[in-house]
């Protein structure tokens, strides 16, 4: 009965979430975009506030409710608000999940690979599926969104996905864009847009720690903020997470991620190397046409799962849940 009730819930909040993204305006005159810390109130909710920018003559917030890390934009005259230091607001909002969800990414900091969030809601049945849209010259895997949609149809609709998205593939694929957003917009899918830098650079030959973003003489700032720019000229709404490049980072790296509010996601089940996803696992597959083995293995595992999913037992958790109630209870 609890794992019922929580599955209704989860249902409830998707579809908060994917009302809050078919009303997402695409801002396209956008100047002044910034970081932006603070407290921001209009009853009966606290939001916390990561960005501020004005568009149109208007001035906005790009804001985060630290207890569901739900993302919102709204018109900043809407609320009474308390510009803060960084760390005055992580300290306002210290015991939140969103909170909680940082401290444990920047703790888990000192790896090159896969530092971050790994997994989410680990006594469900279940996963939080990740694509990743990476630079490339072909075309968006359509395979992943057209057949979880038939499995999941019946028991789970609008099916959550995140996508970890450049900005280099919003400029080279505007009509594969158009498609997930057409896609959201009739209840198919609800998606959590992830930050994934904005030019993904990648060399062949420099070893990882000089690799991705840690290549030399990379700008963060730039790669961070160009994307969530370029998502809101896209009419997609900006999540709290980002999720490096190769999955490769260090220490420093994910304290700067972290000093922009966002939080790091990694994997614990990369299909395409072999890594089998575990309940709860935060599970990863490229969508942008380069990793057709890793889609394969996910239509797989969908499939052998067909009996489950009819009966509820094995349900895709939007991300976003995943997350805040892995660190809802958290000490």
């Amino acid at each position: 009965m609890k794992k019922y009730l929580k599955y209704l819930f989860a249902l409830f909040l998707i579809s908060g979430f994917y009302k809050t993204a078919q009303a997402q305006t695409a801002y396209t005159d956008i100047t002044n975009y910034q970081v932006y810390y603070g407290w921001a109130h209009h009853a009966p909710q606290d939001w916390l506030i990561l960005r501020q920018f004005d568009d149109k003559g208007k001035k906005y917030f790009l804001m985060v409710n630290p207890q569901t890390l739900e993302t919102k934009v709204n018109d900043a005259d809407f609320y009474q608000v308390k510009q803060m230091t960084l760390a005055e607001t992580r300290a306002f909002f210290k015991n939140t999940p969103y909170e909680r969800a940082l401290t444990k990414a920047e703790k888990a900091s000192v790896k090159l690979q896969d530092a971050g969030i790994e997994a989410g809601m680990p006594k469900e049945t279940g996963i939080s599926l990740t694509a990743d849209l990476c630079p490339s010259h072909r075309p968006l895997d359509k395979r992943i969104f057209t057949d979880i949609v038939a499995e999941f149809k019946k028991v789970e609709k609008p099916v959550p996905i995140a996508l970890s998205i450049t900005g280099i593939w919003m400029r080279q694929h505007p009509q594969d864009l158009d498609w997930l957003k057409a896609q959201q917009q009739d209840g198919e899918i609800h998606i959590t847009w992830i930050n994934h830098s904005f030019n993904h650079r990648v060399s062949l030959k420099a070893p990882l720690k000089e690799n991705f973003l840690l290549e030399p003489g990379t700008n963060i700032s730039y790669e961070v903020l160009e994307t969530e720019k370029a998502m809101l000229e896209n009419g997609l709404l900006p999540s709290t997470f980002f999720r490096f490049p190769g999955l490769v980072s260090d220490q420093q790296l994910v304290f700067k991620i972290t000093d922009f509010g966002l939080i790091p996601i990694g994997t614990d089940a990369w299909l395409a190397k072999g890594q089998q996803p575990q309940a709860g696992s935060i599970v990863l597959i490229h969508g942008n046409g380069n990793e057709p083995v890793g889609v394969d293995d996910f239509i797989k595992l969908l499939r052998s799962k067909t009996a489950d999913i009819a009966k509820k037992q094995w349900l895709l958790y939007d991300l976003r849940e995943s997350v805040d109630e892995e660190f809802e209870n958290a000490n």
